[in-house]
């Protein structure tokens, strides 16, 4: 069985994907996957499904959703659902391994991604690209309206974003001519909170050849920050700024330079 919850919730075995018809089953098992095999207190559980609300019986209520989860993965797998969602002291545990659930799989592959974007950037690109791949939507569509699984949430779109900017560093690297400007131009206008988007950004259009616009992305940049937040850009990006203004051949040849020099064939 896999569980799906970069996107909207469902589950996986064979070649069959099942979803789950109530909202309070898709959020229990959604903050158990995000801990599998680590027992999640029912206290949190009770908060994330009612915190808004004051029930005399949530305690009951949740012991139904558990139970109503356990009988449909049980009706799927074939394995026990007291297996598959143990009792553990005040809370419960799900017992799969953690590859089985994508947020644990994009973790790792990004983790790896990254520690090999300045070493071998062909190998980055591919392990960073599986990660992204994984993704279907914002995370946790389901199981997002309390604080544990907004908190969530909002960590892995976090490493969803570093890992595009792993990719795209990558990228650069071993195949510049992959990276799609505008779709770097589209996340970096919407969170331009993050210099190294603009950086990436910066490069990459100086490389497709387009310095002018390179160098006004930083301005852009500059003026935002000062209006937004009473600050000046950081020195990375300060840096990338003096260094395309100097035509640095450490930043590599923009493409015009290849082309008049007859190293670029279309």
């Amino acid at each position: 069985m896999e569980i799906q919850i970069l996107g909207s919730v469902f589950l996986s075995f064979g070649d069959r994907q099942y979803v789950l018809a109530s909202k309070r089953e898709s959020t229990v098992l959604t903050l158990l996957a995000l801990s599998p095999r680590e027992t999640v207190p029912s206290d949190l559980l009770v908060d994330e499904l009612w915190a808004d609300k004051k029930m005399a019986n949530a305690r009951n209520a949740l012991q139904a959703n558990v139970s109503r989860l356990r009988k449909y993965l049980e009706s799927i797998t074939g394995i026990k659902g007291g297996a598959l969602i143990r009792t553990v002291g005040s809370g419960y545990l799900l017992d799969v391994p953690p590859e089985t659930v994508d947020a644990h799989r994009f973790l790792k592959l990004a983790e790896a991604g990254a520690a090999l974007v300045h070493r071998d950037p062909a190998q980055a690109v591919g392990r960073l690209e599986q990660a992204l791949a994984l993704w279907r939507g914002p995370a946790l569509t389901d199981a997002c309206e309390g604080l544990r699984g907004r908190i969530s949430a909002a960590h892995l779109e976090e490493r969803r974003i570093t890992a595009y900017e792993d990719l795209t560093t990558a990228r650069l690297a071993a195949e510049a001519h992959r990276v799609s400007v505008s779709e770097l131009r589209q996340l970096a206008d919407e969170h331009s909170e993050r210099e190294r988007l603009s950086e990436l950004l910066m490069l990459a259009l100086y490389r497709d050849g387009r310095q002018s616009e390179a160098l006004e992305v930083f301005h852009g940049a500059r003026r935002r920050l000062a209006s937004d937040l009473g600050l000046e850009p950081g020195r990375a990006l300060h840096r990338v700024y003096e260094a395309i203004l100097k035509q640095d051949e450490a930043l590599g040849e923009p493409r015009q330079t290849l082309v008049q020099a007859g190293r670029v064939s279309y």
